[in-house]
């Protein structure tokens, strides 16, 4: 290689380091004009580029996600013999992880938070749109642990709690797969409780027109009755931006209707403004149905999209305003 390198260099002018590279791949592989084939590689990489990069961003999401289980696992061993002498061992670790994941949204999607008084002290149930991943949920839960020292339990489908490794994480920030009975004890012991009544369907055949997608899903409204609280509803303006799924493609619609696996690839993580509104609370009535609760409360929601967003969504725009001063609505 020494050699190489030295009849590069060798006469009155110097090859570039590129042409350098070439005279050495030609001379130990023996194939002639590999500049030609390195010049294609490199033009397709750069023609591809935009493509992977779409893709791989989501997975700094999933490192984080193991980066926090990891963290937690530390957290635990460090914290065994502790255990037995503290109501709640894992008070430091879901500060700490409030505040990884709060820095997260500040830097990447400059996350703000607005109706934060809308919370009630008490317990209460928070109905949110669901974008295409939960990340905004995660920020909202990280900046209310931050501002009011408070945490807020989650409804997650199945699939989740089959994740590898996600246990710890899931069973740390109390998130529950339900059924209904789970659901209204945790309310009735004073907690928040958050669920996204379009769930994974939502999340992943929902798009830039940012269409509610609950079916008649009336369940979360029975909960709120039974647990006499309020239904507190919840949007992230740009959430469909920040990142989007291939649902229009029909046939992975088929095959998440037959399967109920989320089958459907995801791309972006772009760092688009985020900001999640909190809407005034919907207060319990005893004499309200299910029914009209739940349409209320999708009235709720859609108001706040519409009051909100700009649809159809556009990433460009939304990139955009990260740059622009938001004049907070009433």
């Amino acid at each position: 290689m020494t050699g190489g390198n030295e009849s590069c260099t060798a006469g009155p002018t110097s090859m570039s380091y590129l042409t350098c590279l070439t005279y050495i791949l030609e001379e130990w592989t023996g194939v002639e004009d590999i500049g030609d084939y390195l010049s294609y590689a490199f033009y397709i990489l750069w023609v591809l580029f935009p493509l992977v990069v779409v893709f791989v961003l989501p997975g700094v999401i999933v490192v984080l996600f193991y980066a926090s289980i990891l963290w937690l696992h530390i957290y635990q061993r460090k914290n065994e013999i502790k255990e037995a002498y503290s109501h709640d061992v894992w008070i430091g670790a879901r500060e700490m992880l409030a505040t990884i994941w709060d820095g997260h949204g500040r830097i990447w999607h400059g996350y703000e938070l607005h109706g934060v008084e809308n919370i009630p002290q008490g317990p209460g149930l928070v109905v949110f749109y669901h974008g295409a991943t939960p990340v905004d949920y995660i920020y909202f839960s990280a900046r209310l642990h931050i501002m009011m020292k408070r945490c807020c339990s989650v409804v997650a489908d199945h699939f989740v709690f089959r994740l590898p490794g996600f246990r710890i994480l899931l069973e740390v920030f109390g998130v529950i797969h339900g059924p209904k009975e789970a659901c209204v004890r945790t309310l009735q012991e004073g907690h928040l409780l958050a669920i996204a009544p379009g769930g994974v369907r939502e999340a992943l055949f929902s798009d830039e027109m940012y269409t509610v997608l609950w079916s008649d899903r009336k369940g979360f409204a029975q909960v709120a009755i039974d647990a006499k609280v309020p239904i507190i509803p919840m949007f992230t303006q740009n959430v469909r931006e920040g990142f989007r799924t291939l649902g229009g493609i029909k046939i992975l619609r088929s095959l998440y209707e037959r399967t109920r696996l989320p089958v459907v690839p995801l791309y972006g993580g772009f760092p688009v403004k985020l900001r999640t509104f909190i809407g005034e609370p919907i207060p319990y009535e005893p004499n309200m149905t299910a029914e009209e609760l739940a349409a209320k409360t999708k009235a709720a929601v859609q108001a706040l999209i519409e009051k909100h967003q700009k649809i159809p969504g556009n990433i460009f725009r939304a990139l955009m305003e990260r740059f622009q001063t938001h004049k907070k609505e009433d």
